[in-house]
């Protein structure tokens, strides 16, 4: 099958690797022992702290800041990983500035800093030098769950479920596990194969099995699992990517973002990878961002991203958008798309973009135009829930909600003895700490049924 980047030059192609190796290297380095310790000081530990109640994940923020302030590094990951297991991969990758450092009382201060919460949890995580595991499983209870999906909401709820004793197999459709945080997330964001790491770490608790190429609705049913295992978690994520709805959307040089930023995550050679030397991104999130800043670092010329609404609409936080125009990213907002533009082969040469603007909060266009001139496209409008993956007889009568599955308080879906969380839910911001908080608490509910139908039998 032709790859849609197949005709652009390959980004080592008159670059110095090493430059391009360490266009890639974190994105935000470490705190140093000293540093975390001067850090730590800045906190007030206070007792109601807002930053607690602004993590999706529950963490005692100012217990850990406070153990690492007294040199107890191993008693702060403890902390941290008994509420988020991912805590390492969530320190890097969670948006803080947004959640528990935007809720700093510090930002109130005369320094108007918050405490840096994050890279303080990375420390922890980072340094934590533990004799043997720091979870223990409890007696086998004779349960087994089943889990579908092994990205952060199948491997918290896979954890916590071991904790308390009960057998685990994931069925993954991919041939490593993380989901988002192995495939989905910038490169500079974590390195070093630090998603695996820490899932290895994970398994050390024990009594997890995970199952590669396993895909609900293709060669796995949902009505197999329900007779087989005492319980179904499903963990799918959203595994389908937004369309534009032009002419042209399968042209040469035209990709979905994620399906770029999967192949720049596994590749072992950068200097092999396609690059567009002139770039436009459609989308205003995360994503569209990772995907512009990452094609600047692989040594495109020019990389546009493009949104239909103004700057203060964008999903990206501030801090991203930053990133992004750090790196030499021009950012166009009031531009919708409207037209792909392709050569005489086919193959894409840039994007017509219509001029937007707000009427009565309605988006209209103003009937002016945009060309962009771009050998690739790439969008980041959205990932969907794949319906395939509820095609069998059973997944199908599942109740649904804004195109996801439908879910409780408890994240029990329509069907009993089926929980679901992460991005796949209804609920949610679609972060990955939200993730882990959907799968740990998912564990706790699986839990307390298994034992009240067992105290009852």
């Amino acid at each position: 099958m032709t790859h849609p980047l197949d005709h652009l030059p390959r980004a080592g192609h008159g670059s110095d690797g090493a430059a391009l190796a360490a266009n890639f290297s974190d994105l935000h380095p470490p705190l140093t022992q000293r540093q975390a310790f001067i850090e730590s000081q800045r906190c007030l530990y206070c007792y109601d702290a807002p930053c607690v109640e602004a993590c999706p994940s529950d963490i005692d923020i100012p217990r850990f800041i406070r153990e690492i302030a007294e040199d107890n590094v191993n008693g702060a990951a403890q902390t941290i990983l008994e509420e988020n297991i991912l805590g390492g991969s969530c320190a890097r990758v969670c948006p803080t500035e947004i959640l528990c450092e935007q809720s700093c009382v510090r930002n109130h201060d005369a320094e108007c800093q918050p405490v840096l919460i994050g890279l303080l949890q990375r420390h922890a995580i980072d340094h934590m030098r533990f004799d043997g595991h720091p979870f223990v499983r409890a007696a086998d209870t004779g349960k087994h769950i089943a889990i579908v999906g092994a990205g952060p909401a199948g491997l918290s709820c896979a954890h916590r479920l071991a904790t308390y004793g009960h057998r685990v197999t994931i069925f993954e459709a991919e041939a490593k596990p993380g989901g988002l945080n192995e495939y989905g997330i910038a490169r500079y964001k974590l390195i070093d194969d630090y998603a695996q790491r820490e899932i290895d770490f994970l398994l050390e608790i024990g009594g997890i099995e995970i199952r590669h190429g396993q895909r609900l609705g293709d060669n796995l049913a949902l009505d197999t699992l329900k007779r087989d295992y005492d319980s179904v978690f499903l963990g799918l994520g959203l595994g389908a990517s937004r369309q534009l709805g032009l002419t042209g959307e399968h042209a040469p040089g035209l990709m979905p973002a994620t399906d770029y930023i999967h192949q720049l995550r596994q590749t072992d050679d950068l200097g092999r990878l396609a690059v567009a030397r002139r770039c436009v991104v459609i989308g205003a999130g995360n994503t569209a961002i990772d995907m512009a800043v990452q094609m600047a670092r692989l040594g495109a010329d020019a990389v546009t991203l493009a949104y239909r609404r103004g700057v203060e609409s964008m999903a990206a936080t501030g801090h991203e958008q930053e990133i992004a125009r750090a790196n030499g990213v021009r950012i166009v907002t009031w531009a919708q798309p409207e037209r792909i533009l392709l050569d005489d082969a086919g193959r894409v040469t840039g994007m017509r973009f219509a001029r937007t603007e707000s009427r009565g909060g309605a988006l209209t266009a103003t009937g002016e135009t945009l060309d962009i001139p771009a050998d690739a496209v790439f969008t980041a409008i959205g990932q969907a829930f794949d319906d395939a993956s509820l095609s069998d007889r059973r997944a199908a009568v599942l109740e649904r909600e804004a195109g996801k599955i439908e879910v409780d308080g408890n994240f029990r879906t329509s069907l009993a003895g089926v929980y679901a969380g992460g991005d796949c839910v209804a609920a949610g911001q679609d972060l990955t700490v939200q993730a882990v908080q959907h799968g740990k608490l998912a564990a706790q509910a699986i839990h307390q049924q298994l034992m009240a139908q067992q105290e009852v039998a």
